[in-house]
């Protein structure tokens, strides 16, 4: 394969429907999820004021991961982008798993979002039972997926203005008390909140590094911008864009919410199981506070789903044109949208409306454990994939893309020896450790399933031309 051949992207039969406003806002929602919502609750009452280092530190990270795919995107930009740059630069087993595993990572992720998406609508209308609401999500999410990816985007976009807004309120009305003193709390909000209270590290150095694993958590889905890739209008354009603000957003939405709240209301009175954006407002005294903290959590859980909805049928579309998963997902309906992968993903989320009738509270945890360990599967594979672009780029086999990251590779190797860290971290953790018992699992039967494919139809287990114009 040529050069010319390699960078050219196909024309995958998608409409490119989605604007930079949407493409903006996605990756702005990416970053912005039930994992600071709610869960750094429980990372607060661990970790104290360092959590807002761990944050920071997770969020450079991110950067990296995020470049590292940008020089990729722009090389080649294409749907499925991650399984596509894993199959070419490591090989078509790769491409495989990965494909299949970031799809379990959002068919997991959107079980979790679905109940806990009933569970907050609970909290106005107790007496409407949680299956019942997780159901009707479900439905209203799938027709708008197969609607037209337009309409995913605009869902996006203000799900995702309904969370920037709430985090920017937060951010001005902190800010406001810790200045001019109004409030219940004027009178305790200060700065030295973040070291008065048994220092910057209460708990020690050791268990805010625990807490690295939830905060990655918090941080999945910042990658779904490379899923666009093949329905953006304009990707030489947008994606850069939408790459390249990823740092602000991360110092203000996260390192810059979390300062404020923290030093609004002393760490001490943050506990698990209950929103640290709830507890400030309460503090505060604002009116209706609790209410509108559930509505913004809330739609950041049904952002989730609607974006797990939108990324599995793609990345099962993805698999069938390289004849890893059933041909007829390779399929596009008239709307142009991967009808049959999103209903098979559908049905498999459905599973979560189930799980609201016999799993525990608990079970939930370990739900989102396994989408974190699928998630640092994915971002492993896009920098190794780096890594090897990189080279290639070097000898000069390969063209540079127009948008390099920073540092060429050195770069992602700091963030690879970052990610087997934390994956370090969650086996030492008992509580986590399930996750890599349950990926172990996974891979088992991913392997077994290779095997199968390749002895049944060998011309499949290779790279192929996608077979991607076909539409019903």
């Amino acid at each position: 394969m040529t050069s010319a051949q390699v960078t050219e992207a196909p024309e995958e039969g998608y409409e490119r429907g989605l604007g930079s406003r949407q493409v903006q806002m996605i990756a702005i929602g990416g970053a912005i999820g039930v994992g600071l919502f709610l869960g750094a609750g429980a990372n607060i009452a661990k970790a104290g004021p360092s959590l807002i280092l761990m944050y920071a530190l997770a969020g450079g990270v991110i950067f990296f991961i995020m470049r590292a795919l940008g020089e990729l995107l722009l090389y080649r930009p294409v749907s499925g982008s991650f399984a596509e740059y894993s199959r070419e630069f490591l090989g078509p087993f790769f491409g495989y798993f990965t494909g299949w595993t970031y799809w379990l990572m959002w068919v997991v992720t959107g079980m979790a979002e679905l109940t806990a998406a009933a569970i907050y609508v609970h909290y106005w209308f107790p007496s409407v039972p949680q299956w019942v609401t997780a159901l009707v999500f479900l439905l209203a999410l799938f027709v708008a997926n197969l609607i037209s990816v337009k309409l995913f985007g605009e869902i996006e976009f203000w799900f995702s203005m309904v969370k920037v807004t709430a985090l920017i309120g937060m951010i001005v009305i902190g800010l406001g008390v810790l200045t001019f003193g109004f409030s219940a709390a004027g009178d305790t909000a200060t700065v030295s909140n973040l070291w008065q209270f048994d220092g910057f590290f209460p708990k020690g150095v050791g268990s805010s590094l625990m807490t690295l694993q939830g905060v990655m958590f918090a941080y999945l889905a910042v990658e779904l911008v490379g899923v666009t890739a093949g329905e953006s209008a304009n990707p030489e354009k947008t994606l850069p864009k939408a790459i390249n603000t990823l740092p602000w957003r991360i110092a203000l939405f996260y390192v810059g919410a979390l300062t404020v709240i923290l030093c609004v209301v002393k760490w001490t009175e943050f506990a698990e199981g209950v929103s640290p954006f709830v507890k400030a407002f309460a503090v505060i005294g604002i009116p209706a506070g609790a209410g509108i903290v559930n509505f913004v959590v809330l739609t950041a859980a049904l952002s989730s789903c609607n974006s797990g909805m939108y990324s599995t049928g793609r990345m099962l579309r993805t698999l069938a044109d390289n004849g890893e998963a059933p041909k007829t997902f390779g399929r596009l309906s008239a709307r142009r949208t991967p009808a049959l992968g999103i209903t098979v993903s559908v049905a498999f989320m459905a599973i979560g409306v189930v799980l609201n009738y016999i799993v525990p509270e608990k079970a939930f945890g370990y739900v989102t454990s396994v989408a974190t360990a699928a998630g640092i599967w994915t971002w492993l594979m896009i920098l190794i994939s780096h890594v090897r672009y990189r080279r290639e780029v070097v000898s000069g086999r390969l063209p540079a893309s127009s948008f390099p990251a920073p540092g060429g590779s050195v770069c992602s190797w700091i963030a690879i020896a970052f990610l087997v860290f934390v994956t370090g971290l969650i086996a030492y953790d008992a509580d986590s450790r399930i996750c890599l018992y349950v990926m172990a699992g996974w891979a088992m039967a991913l392997g077994i399933g290779w095997l199968v494919l390749r002895n049944r139809t060998p011309g499949t287990t290779g790279p192929r031309e996608p077979a991607l114009e076909k539409v019903l």
